[in-house]
């Protein structure tokens, strides 16, 4: 039997996490670039790709700045381009949806519900801001709601999936989200092969521990039967051993400095993530998936039929 091939995703910069956090979070657009292409050549088939003001380092959606790197990073790579939707939970719908529509990748990330998403707990650890607006981001969590109604969603797979033949990294939180999944499927505005990313460990949603990602694996399994793919994604200092749980349950594995621990301690690059998880799959006796063998695994349209 030929070994299962499991899809690595590396979330390159995310949106969670401020400059003075850690110094290789990658900011500029070129530093973005650089790092998605050589996690692309450690061996990620699917980079997920938020984007940064270059003058200050905060998450941005504004379309030009994505444009400063897409076009960059498809020509140096093979890899599925899949841009967030969720981008920050302080900008709205239309704002998170300019860079996608304007792009129309392979991929793109989609919340499936609103919750509290709690940064605010970052503010704990003492350290020297080198920017202003950072901890008043952190801080704004406290009292904000990460709106993704079923009205937004609808709109999402309506303009991006019917209208730009886009697919989805459904990314659920919690168990509620995969009933809402669910719902989305009974009415024909999703089809499978479903990829569904479990969350686990931001403050709002589901812990980060083995107990609850089996949850989510056998919920998953009785609302989708054999018709999706599962990748993993942990906070903090749970994203290796989780993954690595996830890998052997049978999943798909997600790193990257969107998250900042590699074990216990702050990983240097997105490619040494990347690196990493290899090493362990590998151990496993797993194969890593292609980008041409992901797109096949996912239905996804291909690079060629992007708009950058």
């Amino acid at each position: 039997m030929a070994p299962r091939k499991v899809i690595i995703t590396c979330a390159i910069t995310g949106s969670v996490h401020t400059p003075s956090m850690s110094p290789y979070l990658p900011v500029t657009p070129d530093q973005i670039a650089t790092d998605a292409i050589a996690a692309a050549e450690a061996g990620a088939s699917i980079l997920h790709l938020h984007a940064r003001d270059p003058r200050d380092g905060r998450p941005t959606a504004d379309p030009d700045v994505y444009m400063q790197f897409l076009p960059r990073i498809k020509q140096a790579t093979d890899a599925v381009i899949n841009i967030t939707t969720g981008g920050s939970s302080l900008m709205t719908l239309d704002q998170r949806l300019a860079a996608p529509l304007r792009a129309e990748p392979e991929m793109c990330s989609l919340n499936m519900g609103s919750m509290n998403f709690a940064l605010f707990p970052m503010l704990d650890k003492p350290r020297e801001w080198q920017q202003e607006w950072e901890p008043k981001l952190l801080e704004a969590t406290r009292d904000t709601i990460f709106k993704n109604t079923f009205a937004d969603m609808e709109g999402v797979l309506e303009r991006l999936g019917k209208g730009c033949g886009t697919r989805f990294e459904f990314e659920c939180y919690d168990v509620g989200h995969l009933y809402s999944l669910a719902h989305f499927r009974d009415r024909g505005l999703v089809s499978g092969p479903l990829f569904i990313q479990f969350v686990l460990g931001i403050l709002g949603g589901i812990g980060a521990d083995p107990d609850n990602l089996v949850h989510m694996k056998r919920i998953a399994d009785k609302l989708f039967g054999d018709s999706y793919q599962f990748s993993v994604l942990a906070a903090g200092r749970n994203q290796m051993p989780l993954i690595s749980i996830a890998a052997a349950m049978g999943g798909n594995v997600r790193v990257g400095l969107e998250d900042l621990y590699d074990g216990r301690q702050l990983a240097k690059s997105n490619a040494d993530q990347v690196r990493r998880i290899r090493g362990i799959l590998d151990g496993l006796s797993l194969e890593v998936a292609t980008p041409t063998e992901a797109r096949d695994m996912l239905a996804l349209k291909g690079g060629d039929r992007v708009a950058f």
